[in-house]
């Protein structure tokens, strides 16, 4: 069946969902020129033709708490874009991470007819196991992005597993000869950068302790600072928190800023895997409100790493610092680890130099397949 005037649902509910649907939509919409594409995403997905019924802005939370109350406002959602799917006649949705909500609306979906691709499996390996059935009953393809994963939601029944290059592989594939490029820097100056995440309350959470490691290693090690600030927070959340820096980068200069930096200080999320990436050792950290650990703690039972980097790797390259060990003084203590013992800093930088290969998947044909679904219709 042609793809000419049918209709696609996508939804990308959170900030990273988008970056995520950009490393394969443009390519989409190409190999189905016809089709309309609708749902949830950003400024970014509106810019590529996308007609928004909701901005990813009204679906963001932070924390288990966030969610808790905008749970009203997720249930109008679901009822108002199952009523879109069946006054446009939709037939394939695209959902991308965000996976209570899509889950919920994955089931939905499939009693309806509609084919579901998932991108960005449920980390379903980490907590709610009994997710894998029902991806197998409700999802026509699953792409996973972490490199065990397929295997994982295989031997649990899911058929139609597709690995897929992670998206921090397509943003920044093209800096990869640079970074192989790399060598440890044994100089007395050292390069640090901090990236305290893109979310106000993180920033108000870990600015102060990264101000605090700072002054505690400024006093016997000749360090070189640099951050990197979103750029729709205002500065004064920088200034009034944060340590006085040598340099001030963009997000938009996240690459540059990673190439010219030793050792980094940086907010638990996908910047971790970027770090890893480009070779940068790092101290992951994450402070969230009491409520938020409690929930997580008393409802998830997983044991594992928290940080992207270490989930890929699948070891515990980058240290973390979680709720009250996120303290300036253990950061300062785990980053004067890999200032004292080069051999340790050498070990770390050389087995992130694998990254690159660990995130580049099994195929590189998302939108080649996503493609077909939508043209059969």
């Amino acid at each position: 069946m042609s793809s000419m005037n049918q209709s696609c649902l996508i939804i990308a509910g959170e900030k990273s969902g988008e970056e995520h649907a950009l490393s394969f939509l443009p390519d989409l919409k190409e190999r189905v020129p016809e089709t309309h594409f609708w749902g949830v995403g950003g400024d970014q997905l509106s810019e590529l033709g996308v007609e928004l019924l909701y901005h990813l802005k009204d679906f963001s939370s932070w924390g288990y708490s966030g969610v808790i109350q905008k749970i009203p406002f997720y249930w109008k959602a679901l009822a108002q874009i199952e009523a879109e799917v069946e006054k446009r006649g939709t037939k394939t949705a695209i959902l991308i991470d965000f996976q209570d909500f899509n889950m919920i609306l994955a089931k939905r979906l499939k009693k309806k007819g509609v084919a579901v691709l998932y991108y960005v499996a449920p980390q379903a390996w980490a907590w709610k196991a009994w997710r894998a059935k029902r991806i197998e009953q409700t999802v026509h393809t699953l792409f996973t992005i972490i490199p065990f994963e397929k295997k994982w939601f295989a031997d649990r029944g899911v058929h139609r597993v597709q690995s897929v290059s992670h998206p921090v592989w397509f943003h920044y594939h093209q800096y990869w000869n640079e970074i192989q490029e790399r060598r440890p820097r044994p100089t007395n100056k050292k390069r640090l950068l901090l990236l305290p995440g893109s979310r106000e309350a993180e920033i108000k959470g870990l600015l102060p302790e990264f101000s605090s490691a700072i002054e505690i290693l400024k006093e016997n090690y000749d360090l070189e600072v640099s951050i990197v600030r979103a750029g729709h927070l205002p500065e004064s959340l920088f200034g009034q928190y944060g340590p006085d820096v040598d340099h001030v980068y963009s997000h938009d200069e996240l690459a540059t800023a990673l190439l010219n930096s030793d050792l980094c200080l940086a907010a638990s999320g996908t910047v971790t895997l970027i770090c890893a990436l480009f070779a940068v050792p790092t101290v992951v950290t994450y402070k969230t409100s009491l409520l938020n650990a409690y929930l997580f703690y008393s409802f998830v039972k997983y044991l594992g790493p928290v940080s992207l980097a270490n989930i890929v790797h699948n070891k515990r390259v980058f240290p973390e610092l979680i709720q009250e060990q996120a303290s300036g003084f253990n950061m300062a203590k785990k980053l004067e680890y890999w200032i004292q013992h080069n051999d340790k800093y050498d070990s770390v930088f050389h087995e992130l130099k694998r990254t690159g290969e660990l995130i580049q998947g099994d195929t590189n044909q998302t939108a080649e397949h996503m493609a077909s679904v939508i043209s059969r219709g």
